[in-house]
């Protein structure tokens, strides 16, 4: 039975008045429609794809829902005894297909012999017709029969861990409109999803038909962003331009599906503590309850919750990657984005899948990737370690841990050796630093570089706009970039390159000194190096805890190698332990990651690495749910 979820409009499609022309004319524009089809909530694109020349009797039989009738389109050499095999494909790998659109089935390429009634799936009478239009693309579709125009079907979600801003809807110009639906949820946004039919992997779209959900700092065309704040977004308009490096996505055929959260301005903040303008998304892992990191929160949240999530598009300048990875999944200077430090900002991806992450890093860092799928690595057979536990019998955790290590080391046969960052420096720094130790070195760079850029580029001009807006005010602000901005304000107009300078210096130190690259391709990398991601439940990572007002990020710490270096820092998920929660009373599982970072240049290395480990049983490709393993989500 086809149900409407939606009465607010009876023209093709669902109707919104958007504006009035004038006093005598208005203009109605189609933003969709909302059913339900067999109890699964749907929504119909007020885009066709195509028009079929039939008569309304020959499918009077068929559901209606005001002229809009469930069928299939069946594309390709196909006879009609190659559709129950191809209608089972389909259901197992499509999310949005149900045997129910069989009840009508048009069959490209044949002609008015194919006419008929079969069975193609159980408890499923299939009435078959002939269509001659093969750009239709394959799969479920609801066809208007007054016009004959067919449209696609969405599959709509509720996004229960608070991971969107904005739930899209691509159209055919390249633009992005917002997807206007609702499905029953507590205070959560609806979520589209086209059906995985229409699309085909090629050469040149080697991402068609990948679901993506990108941070809420890159501009897409059409789309109003927030960069996690209310009065950003309210003030500006939605963006005519997309970002290139979302651009490079689409082209090779993903399909943005929503806006994710962010912290505001990309700025690290903290769950209850630090999230003002808009709430902090719901890590699924462990009790549900846990802080989900940021500042692509969204991002990690949702790869960690939803099955029909592909990739999360994240950022990361010190760790707004690898940290929500570091408690979800796998991970690793932009045009229009919105800047934090444009001597550190990175486009990454936070997924589930190691292949499919190989092949997104290929189209979006394009000539900067150097995939080895084709080729058969020599993996490095020095593995530095830092602040590894040495003993197993200390946790659960750090069992897993030395066991990861024992069983990488035994895979590339090499050997583990811990890494002393202080003494080396101490027996080899350049020598203009003179007797500085690292982090007096560093002490002050992260927060210089990203406060000084980020107060010149983005808040002086948005305290400006929106003051001429609104009489002189002030707009608001979270706690966490307001106290950064100010101990930028503080520093001398200096402090910037003195910052660039310190960051090159150790730049330069480590990829000569500590971590060079060689000229194999196939080895890339002198060594790997890994230090600890995350190790279960940790003391204040539950968002139910009131902290400390937020503070300057000053100092050093393992994270921020990679940030200085250049380097590629991967989280690898290698396990869950079992942890008492003060939320449930109960026993929960919660993550734990190691990072491992190689030679600058060689991020390939360590996608191969990833893929390697799985097919050798290391690694376990994680799951959406409750823990990596996946089971229902506490919520």
């Amino acid at each position: 039975m086809v149900r409407p979820r939606s009465f607010r409009s009876l023209h093709s499609l669902a109707l919104a008045i958007l504006a009035a022309a004038s006093s005598s004319s208005a203009q109605l524009v189609s933003t969709g429609l909302s059913v339900t089809f067999n109890d699964v909530y749907y929504f119909i694109s007020p885009y066709s794809s195509g028009k079929l020349a039939v008569l309304p009797k020959t499918l009077s039989s068929l559901p209606s829902v005001y002229g809009f009738k469930p069928v299939t389109v069946v594309g390709g050499a196909f006879a009609r005894s190659d559709l129950p095999e191809l209608v089972a494909n389909w259901t197992a790998m499509d999310d949005v297909f149900q045997p129910a659109f069989l009840q009508a089935v048009f069959l490209s390429g044949s002609d008015d012999s194919c006419v008929g009634h079969t069975a193609i799936a159980n408890g499923v009478s299939s009435l078959v017709l002939p269509i001659n239009d093969t750009t239709i693309p394959s799969g479920p579709h609801f066809l208007e029969t007054a016009t004959g125009s067919l449209y696609p079907v969405y599959r709509l979600y509720e996004d229960f861990a608070g991971a969107f801003t904005e739930s899209l809807l691509q159209t055919p110009e390249g633009k992005f409109q917002p997807l206007s639906a609702q499905v029953p949820g507590s205070a959560s946004l609806t979520i589209g999803v086209p059906s995985r039919l229409y699309y085909t992997k090629t050469a040149e779209k080697p991402l068609a038909g990948v679901r993506i959900g990108v941070k809420d700092i890159f501009a897409l065309a059409g789309v109003k962003q927030s960069n996690g704040n209310r009065a950003w977004y309210n003030l500006y308009p939605a963006n005519n331009v997309t970002a290139p490096s979302m651009q490079r996505l689409i082209d090779a055929g993903a399909q943005i599906i929503g806006l994710q959260k962010p912290s505001q301005f990309a700025n690290g903040e903290t769950a209850t503590a630090d999230w003002v303008d808009y709430h902090s998304p719901f890590n699924p892992r462990g009790d549900g309850y846990q802080d989900a990191s940021s500042s692509s929160s969204g991002a990690g949240a949702s790869a960690a919750s939803y099955e029909w999530l592909d990739i999360a598009v994240g950022s990361d300048t010190g760790g707004s990657i690898r940290g929500p990875s570091g408690v979800h999944v796998f991970s690793a200077t932009v045009h229009h984005v919105m800047p934090l430090s444009t001597n550190l900002d990175t486009a990454g991806f936070l997924l589930r899948d190691p292949f499919l992450w190989d092949v997104a890093n290929t189209v979006l860092y394009k000539e900067n990737y150097t995939s080895l799928a084709t080729v058969e690595p020599k993996y490095p057979k020095t593995v530095y370690t830092i602040g590894f536990p040495t003993h197993a019998s200390s946790s659960a955790a750090n069992a897993l841990l030395l066991d990861f290590l024992d069983s990488l080391t035994t895979f590339i046969g090499g050997a583990a050796k811990p890494f002393n960052i202080t003494s080396e420096w101490a027996s080899s720094r350049p020598a203009e630093v003179g007797d500085l130790t690292i982090p007096q070195l560093l002490n002050t760079t992260y927060p210089a570089l990203i406060t000084k850029e980020q107060t010149a580029l983005l808040r002086d001009p948005f305290f400006r706009d929106y003051a001429a807006a609104h009489d002189g005010r002030t707009p608001f602000v979270d706690p966490a970039p307001l106290a950064r901005w100010a101990y930028g304000d503080s520093l001398p107009a200096s402090a910037l390159q003195e910052a660039i300078r310190n960051k090159t210096v150790f730049m330069d130190w480590w990829n000569a000194r500590i971590m060079p690259p060689v000229a194999d391709p196939a080895q890339c990398s002198s060594s790997l190096m890994l230090y600890v991601g995350s190790a279960g439940a940790g003391a204040g990572s539950t968002r139910n805890r009131y902290l400390s007002p937020p503070q300057v990020p000053f100092g050093w710490s393992t994270g921020r190698i990679s940030v200085y270096s250049g380097c590629p820092d991967h989280v690898y998920p290698i396990g869950q332990v079992a942890a008492k929660s003060d939320v449930t009373n109960h026993e929960e599982l919660f993550p734990v990651a190691v990072d491992i970072m190689a030679a600058k240049g060689c991020d390939g290395l360590l996608v191969r690495l990833a893929q390697d480990l799985i097919d050798a049983g290391i690694l376990a490709v994680p799951k959406t749910g409750g823990s990596t393993t996946g089971g229902d989500i506490l919520k």
